[in-house]
């Protein structure tokens, strides 16, 4: 079975290892959190001089650890299991199964031998009670699905870039997929399987969901309009006038459920000429085209606003602060920002004729500030630049190890 490397994620544990934090890593079901911690970095610090002993791993998704499943057992066997003499990495994964949790994190984070890491798949985990007891105490590794340059470097070099692209936007870049060798069957089985989890047991059950039909078209209506302008008031009249009676803070709360179980992001708006945050009218785009896909099928249709989204989690990846661009009448697709670096950015499958590439840029050349504008499209033979507007190709852009943005 292939083990990618997620190079990225584990070298952002290497350099906290040790510092008195504790590490959360979260991410949507699959995702690789369990791998990356119980695999990936176990094997690294082993290779570092660490024996087996130091290393204590609790999985809380095994019906074996079902008696851990409350913060003072589960405790109280880690700590018996402790080097005293020694620095301990006590990995427990999907630490939201134990009742009370955080009270066994604090117990083990206080101790100068213990360095913890805790993975979980729903955001509920650093709410409430663990915010406030561990506050200024843990940072958080979201861990996301494979990159296109993840996916792609697993594949066989003899297959094309545009196979490849077509087989990731298809099936997504949850990391188990690349073992099922592009299986239509297999791959949808595994992708019902993730979809059934997150929908049945981190949405209905924990939020105790009576309607589930009326969840499911919320979700349907979210997955169907990525990179569309949306609101609750949009979905619940939509859905009202097709039969299906939902208030807007119920809609509110479905969202907010497909957000705390990594399955979505919520965009806000930010008026560039204005200079402030809008608080309505945000973009949703899927963490994982793949799941989408199993749900909707798959269709050879909204390339455009697929593009985008690909665009955006890869902007995530980055680790960019991502914001939809308003500048007066006109909309620019992302407004990015590092530190005091803004970057404003237009996605477009094409821009081959003179109608489309006006279209495009014109939300562009409107802004009149010094910040970089870019526009990326999956066209290779075109200028590089419209009137200082950069244009990148985007399969170029996600191969590169150097990030120009």
């Amino acid at each position: 079975m292939k083990t990618l490397k997620r190079k990225k994620y584990l070298d952002k544990l290497i350099e906290w290892k040790d510092k008195q934090i504790i590490k959360v890593i979260t991410g949507m079901r699959r995702s690789g959190k369990s791998t990356l911690l119980c695999e990936l970095y176990k094997n690294y610090l082993i290779e570092q001089g660490i024996s087996d002993k130091q290393i204590i791993i609790v999985n809380l998704e095994s019906i074996d650890n079902e008696n851990l499943y409350h913060y003072k057992p589960l405790y109280e066997h880690i700590n018996n299991l402790l080097d005293l003499k020694k620095m301990n990495y006590v990995i427990i994964d999907e630490v939201q199964n134990a009742k009370d949790f955080q009270k066994a994190i604090d117990s083990l984070y206080i101790k100068k031998n213990v360095d913890v890491y805790i993975t979980g798949s729903n955001a509920f985990m650093l709410s409430g009670e663990l915010a406030t007891l561990l506050s200024g105490r843990f940072v958080t590794i979201e861990v996301m699905p494979l990159s296109f340059k993840e996916y792609h470097d697993s594949k066989e070099k003899e297959e094309s870039l545009e196979k490849v692209y077509r087989d990731y936007l298809r099936w997504g870049g949850l990391p188990y997929i690349i073992n099922l060798e592009n299986k239509d069957n297999l791959i949808r089985d595994y992708l019902e399987g993730i979809y059934n989890t997150i929908f049945k047991k981190d949405i209905i059950s924990k939020n105790k969901i009576s309607d589930v039909f009326v969840l499911e078209d919320v979700i349907r209506f979210v997955f169907d309009n990525i990179g569309n302008i949306t609101s609750s008031k949009k979905i619940a009249d939509t859905l009202s006038s097709n039969g299906r009676k939902i208030s807007r803070p119920t809609v509110d709360s479905y969202l907010d459920y497909l957000i705390n179980s990594y399955t979505v992001d919520k965009v806000s708006r930010y008026d560039i000429k204005g200079k402030e945050y809008l608080k309505s009218l945000e973009k949703y785009y899927v963490i994982d085209m793949g799941i989408r896909n199993y749900l909707l099928g798959y269709r050879n249709i909204d390339r455009g606003h697929v593009l985008e989204n690909v665009v955006y989690l890869e902007l995530k990846r980055r680790g960019y602060e991502i914001y939809i661009g308003k500048y007066e009448d006109k909309e620019i697709d992302f407004v990015v920002k590092n530190n005091e670096e803004v970057y404003y950015i237009q996605v477009a499958e094409t821009i081959k004729t003179e109608e489309i590439l006006k279209r495009e840029i014109e939300p562009l050349r409107a802004v009149e500030d010094y910040h970089s504008r870019i526009l990326i499209t999956q066209d290779y033979d075109v200028n590089k630049s419209y009137d200082g507007i950069k244009v990148f190709n985007v399969f170029e852009w996600l191969l590169s190890d150097k990030y120009i943005i």
